[in-house]
């Protein structure tokens, strides 16, 4: 079945944006407003108003500039602040003693701390201490000296630049983990289904010629111990696996990649479960099942499937030539189970996570990995000398990576 990659983009920081592109187009609103307010106070308005102008045709220009990190250049931060700083060294020429001494606002107000929150998001909070000192000092030669009001707002202004700052690199060290993680887990899912089909198709291929191998012994049985070294190489590649390197985003303002690679979807509609379970009738195997069909997600149908005959090749293996085996299919309002039993002597006690232990994963794979990645569960009762029982159940709709599609 094809395959298609699947790139899952996180930012976190991406509101934060958002939030400044507001944030920058209000307070040049507030600024003029003030402006319109306190008009009698300025001795020079025409040198505002041109501020004025010049302010409204940055902000909503360079709009674009404050949509991400990758937008926002070291240069346009540059002229940002730039403009932010003249304004406050303008007002003392603009405006009357009363204004300053009263403690008015300067000419770009609380517009400035837009610049510096965008250093803050760009560049984290070194950025943020950096953009914050010449604002500072502007502030103070606006104001003529260290006044309680003035010094109050400078600190304001550079602790929540620096603490945005802060919180933005700690967002972003999170967004990489999380890629990290969920890579590992994709990578961990992907790992469990390839061990489901080789334990189905070339462990048990290697099992076979070991076994048959020794029994006729000469060169047969030396190729019967490779191939039994072979057998235990695979098992322990397939208990251990490799997880590949995390790949994240080279531009930091589209955020931390996951990639993860999918199956296409299937075009054809639910399968009858009855038709893939068929095939495994015969004399020593008996097939109960419905008279109705039992539609399943053609993903979720194979898999049960495969999970059956997993059972039943555990029935061969271990319980004897000579045992039966019987299945029986039950389609319930909200699942469906199957369960397959044997007459065989059962399983001794603990021999299942011993088993696992070496690296046989017949039952923690290709059993009850493939019924956990449908959202389902499997039950295994084997009482010793009374057979096996293996039940196993599935919802209707999949939760399972393997029934969304």
């Amino acid at each position: 079945m094809a395959k298609q990659v699947r790139v899952m983009r996180m930012s976190v920081e991406q509101p934060l944006w958002r939030a400044l592109t507001g944030y920058r187009v209000l307070t040049m609103l507030y600024a003029v407003g003030l402006f319109a307010t306190a008009y009698d106070e300025f001795d020079r308005p025409g040198i505002a108003i041109t501020y004025y102008v010049v302010l409204c045709v940055w902000t909503l220009a360079t709009l674009p500039r404050v949509q991400n990190a990758a937008a926002c250049t070291k240069r346009f931060l540059a002229v940002d602040l730039a403009i932010a700083v003249t304004g406050i060294v303008l007002t003392p020429l603009v405006v009357n003693d009363h204004h300053i001494d009263s403690g008015g606002s300067t000419l770009p107000s609380i517009w400035t701390a837009g610049s510096v929150l965008a250093f803050a998001i760009k560049g984290g909070w070194r950025w943020a201490a950096l953009a914050s000192t010449p604002v500072a000092a502007a502030n103070l030669i606006e104001r003529g000296h260290p006044a309680r009001d003035t010094v109050h707002n400078v600190i304001l202004v550079w602790v929540a630049s620096i603490a945005i700052g802060y919180v933005v690199e700690v967002a972003r060290a999170s967004e990489r983990t999380l890629a990290r993680a969920l890579e590992i887990e994709a990578a961990t899912r992907e790992r469990e289904r390839l061990a489901r089909d080789i334990h189905d198709s070339v462990l048990q291929v290697l099992a076979m010629v070991q076994r048959r191998g020794a029994v006729m012994g000469g060169e047969a049985a030396e190729l019967g111990r490779m191939a039994g070294e072979q057998e235990v190489a695979l098992r322990t590649l397939v208990s251990g696996g490799l997880t590949p390197v995390s790949r994240v985003s080279q531009d930091a303002a589209q955020g931390a990649v996951v990639r993860v690679v999918d199956e296409e979807p299937d075009d054809d509609g639910p399968l009858d479960l009855r038709a893939l379970l068929a095939p495994y009738a015969s004399a020593k195997v008996s097939l109960v099942e419905p008279g109705a069909p039992v539609p399943l997600p053609p993903p979720a149908a194979r898999e049960l499937a495969a999970a059956v005959g997993a059972a039943l090749d555990n029935v061969h293996r271990h319980a004897g030539d000579h045992a039966r085996a019987w299945i029986l299919v039950e389609d319930e309002p909200d699942e469906v189970i199957v369960t397959v039993r044997d007459d065989g002597p059962g399983i001794p006690e603990g021999r299942l996570a011993q088993a696992e232990g070496e690296g046989r994963l017949g039952v923690a794979q290709s059993i009850r990995g493939r019924l956990r990645d449908l959202g389902g569960n499997a039950e295994l009762i084997s009482p010793p000398g009374q057979g096996t029982e293996v039940e196993l159940k599935i919802p209707k709709v999949s939760r399972g990576k393997a029934g969304q599609r």
